[in-house]
Protein backbone atom coordinates (compact mmCIF):
# COMPACT_ATOMS: atom_id res chain seq x y z
CA UNK A 1 0.00 0.00 0.00
CA UNK A 2 1.28 3.38 -1.20
CA UNK A 3 1.62 5.98 1.89
CA UNK A 4 -0.57 8.90 1.73
CA UNK A 5 1.42 12.07 1.31
CA UNK A 6 -0.31 15.35 2.61
CA UNK A 7 -0.43 18.45 0.79
CA UNK A 8 1.44 20.18 3.27
CA UNK A 9 4.04 17.79 3.64
CA UNK A 10 4.98 18.14 -0.58
CA UNK A 11 4.75 21.82 -0.06
CA UNK A 12 7.44 21.46 2.55
CA UNK A 13 9.28 19.54 0.09
CA UNK A 14 9.30 22.12 -3.02
CA UNK A 15 10.24 24.94 -0.83
CA UNK A 16 13.65 25.04 -1.85
CA UNK A 17 13.21 24.81 -5.29
CA UNK A 18 9.95 27.45 -4.85
CA UNK A 19 13.04 29.88 -2.75
CA UNK A 20 15.73 29.31 -5.39
CA UNK A 21 13.54 30.02 -8.45
CA UNK A 22 11.99 33.15 -6.45
CA UNK A 23 15.78 34.15 -5.63
CA UNK A 24 16.95 34.44 -9.41
CA UNK A 25 13.87 36.39 -10.67
CA UNK A 26 14.82 38.94 -8.02
CA UNK A 27 18.39 39.24 -8.56
CA UNK A 28 17.72 39.13 -12.15
CA UNK A 29 15.20 42.18 -11.48
CA UNK A 30 17.02 43.71 -8.68
CA UNK A 31 20.36 42.79 -8.55
CA UNK A 32 22.71 41.30 -5.78
CA UNK A 33 22.60 43.77 -3.62
CA UNK A 34 19.04 45.18 -4.05
CA UNK A 35 17.57 41.85 -3.23
CA UNK A 36 16.38 41.63 0.24
CA UNK A 37 15.83 37.88 2.18
CA UNK A 38 12.30 39.21 3.18
CA UNK A 39 11.66 39.56 -0.71
CA UNK A 40 12.22 36.22 -1.64
CA UNK A 41 10.48 34.92 1.31
CA UNK A 42 7.41 37.16 -0.26
CA UNK A 43 7.70 35.96 -3.92
CA UNK A 44 7.98 32.43 -2.79
CA UNK A 45 5.16 32.99 -0.60
CA UNK A 46 6.88 31.88 2.51
CA UNK A 47 8.05 33.09 5.66
CA UNK A 48 11.44 34.60 6.12
CA UNK A 49 11.57 32.26 9.19
CA UNK A 50 10.75 29.80 6.51
CA UNK A 51 13.49 30.87 4.09
CA UNK A 52 15.96 30.68 6.68
CA UNK A 53 15.14 26.60 7.59
CA UNK A 54 16.95 26.37 4.21
CA UNK A 55 19.20 29.07 3.53
CA UNK A 56 21.22 31.00 6.34
CA UNK A 57 21.86 34.24 4.01
CA UNK A 58 21.55 35.74 1.10
CA UNK A 59 25.21 34.27 -0.30
CA UNK A 60 23.92 30.82 0.47
CA UNK A 61 20.44 31.21 -1.54
CA UNK A 62 22.87 32.71 -4.78
CA UNK A 63 25.50 29.59 -4.22
CA UNK A 64 22.29 27.27 -4.32
CA UNK A 65 21.20 28.67 -7.34
CA UNK A 66 24.21 27.89 -9.33
CA UNK A 67 24.40 24.09 -8.09
CA UNK A 68 20.96 23.09 -8.49
CA UNK A 69 20.65 25.04 -11.63
CA UNK A 70 23.20 25.61 -13.45
CA UNK A 71 26.12 22.73 -12.64
CA UNK A 72 24.14 19.65 -13.61
CA UNK A 73 23.93 20.96 -17.08
CA UNK A 74 28.10 21.58 -17.37
CA UNK A 75 27.97 17.80 -15.75
CA UNK A 76 25.53 16.84 -18.93
CA UNK A 77 27.84 18.66 -20.91
CA UNK A 78 31.05 17.14 -19.94
CA UNK A 79 28.93 13.42 -20.15
CA UNK A 80 27.59 14.54 -23.69
CA UNK A 81 31.64 15.19 -25.47
CA UNK A 82 32.90 11.43 -23.37
CA UNK A 83 29.79 9.82 -25.22
CA UNK A 84 30.14 12.06 -28.29
CA UNK A 85 30.31 9.82 -31.42
CA UNK A 86 30.27 12.84 -34.49
CA UNK A 87 32.55 15.45 -36.11
CA UNK A 88 33.99 17.64 -33.18
CA UNK A 89 32.04 20.78 -35.26
CA UNK A 90 28.88 19.30 -34.54
CA UNK A 91 29.76 18.44 -30.82
CA UNK A 92 30.58 22.21 -30.98
CA UNK A 93 26.75 23.14 -32.29
CA UNK A 94 25.58 20.67 -30.29
CA UNK A 95 27.42 22.02 -26.39
CA UNK A 96 26.23 25.63 -27.83
CA UNK A 97 22.52 24.11 -28.13
CA UNK A 98 22.64 22.46 -25.08
CA UNK A 99 23.44 25.67 -23.07
CA UNK A 100 21.01 27.90 -24.88
CA UNK A 101 18.46 25.87 -24.23
CA UNK A 102 18.87 25.03 -20.74
CA UNK A 103 20.56 28.31 -19.64
CA UNK A 104 20.53 31.29 -22.45
CA UNK A 105 16.12 30.53 -23.01
CA UNK A 106 15.51 30.16 -19.41
CA UNK A 107 15.35 32.50 -16.20
CA UNK A 108 19.13 31.54 -15.92
CA UNK A 109 20.59 33.59 -18.15
CA UNK A 110 20.12 36.52 -16.08
CA UNK A 111 23.00 34.81 -14.36
CA UNK A 112 25.67 35.90 -16.50
CA UNK A 113 24.64 39.53 -16.81
CA UNK A 114 24.20 39.56 -13.20
CA UNK A 115 27.62 38.68 -12.24
CA UNK A 116 29.14 41.10 -14.75
CA UNK A 117 27.10 44.05 -12.84
CA UNK A 118 28.21 42.89 -9.36
CA UNK A 119 31.47 41.37 -9.43
CA UNK A 120 33.42 44.11 -8.13
CA UNK A 121 30.55 44.81 -5.36
CA UNK A 122 31.07 41.05 -4.65
CA UNK A 123 34.05 39.90 -5.50
CA UNK A 124 33.86 36.89 -3.13
CA UNK A 125 30.61 35.53 -4.92
CA UNK A 126 32.21 36.20 -8.46
CA UNK A 127 35.18 34.06 -7.72
CA UNK A 128 32.85 31.50 -6.38
CA UNK A 129 30.72 31.71 -10.10
CA UNK A 130 34.83 31.51 -12.06
CA UNK A 131 35.21 28.79 -10.24
CA UNK A 132 32.26 26.70 -10.44
CA UNK A 133 30.82 27.77 -13.81
CA UNK A 134 33.19 29.65 -16.28
CA UNK A 135 36.10 27.34 -15.03
CA UNK A 136 34.05 23.99 -16.03
CA UNK A 137 32.26 25.86 -19.04
CA UNK A 138 35.81 26.57 -20.46
CA UNK A 139 36.67 23.07 -20.21
CA UNK A 140 34.00 21.88 -22.47
CA UNK A 141 35.22 24.37 -25.14
CA UNK A 142 38.37 23.20 -24.93
CA UNK A 143 38.34 19.45 -24.99
CA UNK A 144 36.06 19.83 -28.07
CA UNK A 145 39.01 22.02 -29.64
CA UNK A 146 41.31 20.00 -29.16
CA UNK A 147 39.51 16.74 -30.36
CA UNK A 148 39.21 18.71 -33.44
CA UNK A 149 42.21 19.89 -33.82
CA UNK A 150 44.03 16.15 -32.91
CA UNK A 151 41.88 14.40 -35.34
CA UNK A 152 43.08 17.43 -38.09
CA UNK A 153 39.14 18.56 -38.36
CA UNK A 154 40.26 22.05 -36.89
CA UNK A 155 43.11 24.24 -37.62
CA UNK A 156 46.12 24.41 -34.59
CA UNK A 157 44.63 27.97 -32.63
CA UNK A 158 45.60 29.28 -29.52
CA UNK A 159 42.87 27.26 -27.63
CA UNK A 160 42.43 29.24 -24.76
CA UNK A 161 41.92 32.67 -26.81
CA UNK A 162 39.34 30.86 -29.51
CA UNK A 163 37.21 29.74 -26.29
CA UNK A 164 36.87 33.34 -25.44
CA UNK A 165 36.13 34.44 -28.88
CA UNK A 166 33.92 31.73 -29.78
CA UNK A 167 31.66 32.44 -26.77
CA UNK A 168 31.39 36.10 -26.52
CA UNK A 169 28.78 36.41 -28.71
CA UNK A 170 26.77 33.77 -27.25
CA UNK A 171 27.62 35.75 -24.16
CA UNK A 172 26.44 38.83 -25.41
CA UNK A 173 23.42 37.54 -26.71
CA UNK A 174 21.83 36.94 -23.13
CA UNK A 175 23.51 40.02 -21.85
CA UNK A 176 21.22 42.02 -24.65
CA UNK A 177 18.35 40.33 -23.61
CA UNK A 178 18.58 41.53 -20.30
CA UNK A 179 20.11 44.94 -20.82
CA UNK A 180 19.19 47.37 -24.22
CA UNK A 181 16.79 44.11 -25.31
CA UNK A 182 14.55 44.70 -22.33
CA UNK A 183 14.48 48.41 -22.78
CA UNK A 184 14.49 49.52 -26.53
CA UNK A 185 12.32 46.56 -27.73
CA UNK A 186 14.92 45.79 -30.18
CA UNK A 187 15.87 41.78 -30.05
CA UNK A 188 17.82 38.65 -31.90
CA UNK A 189 16.34 35.67 -33.26
CA UNK A 190 18.21 33.49 -30.95
CA UNK A 191 17.58 29.97 -33.45
CA UNK A 192 19.16 32.40 -36.65
CA UNK A 193 21.77 34.12 -34.25
CA UNK A 194 23.24 31.41 -33.17
CA UNK A 195 22.90 29.79 -36.08
CA UNK A 196 25.12 31.95 -37.85
CA UNK A 197 27.72 32.50 -35.08
CA UNK A 198 28.21 28.70 -35.42
CA UNK A 199 28.82 28.50 -39.11
CA UNK A 200 31.12 31.37 -38.83
CA UNK A 201 33.25 29.70 -36.16
CA UNK A 202 32.82 26.52 -37.68
CA UNK A 203 34.52 27.51 -41.02
CA UNK A 204 36.96 29.44 -39.20
CA UNK A 205 38.28 26.47 -37.33
CA UNK A 206 38.03 24.47 -40.18
CA UNK A 207 41.80 23.07 -41.29
CA UNK A 208 40.31 22.43 -44.94
CA UNK A 209 40.62 26.23 -44.81
CA UNK A 210 44.43 26.08 -44.61
CA UNK A 211 44.39 24.31 -48.20
CA UNK A 212 42.82 27.08 -50.32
Amino acid sequence: MEAIVHPRQRRKEARPAELMAAALELFVEKGFAGTRLDDVAARAGVSKGTLYLYFDSKEALFKAVIQEGIVPILEQGAGLIDGFKGSAAELLRALIGEWWQRIGNTPLAGVPKLMISEAGNFPELAVYYHDTVIVRGRDLIRRTLQRGIAAGEFRVVDVETAIDVIFAPVLMLVIWRYSLGACCGVSHDPRLYLQTHLDLAVNGLSAAKERI
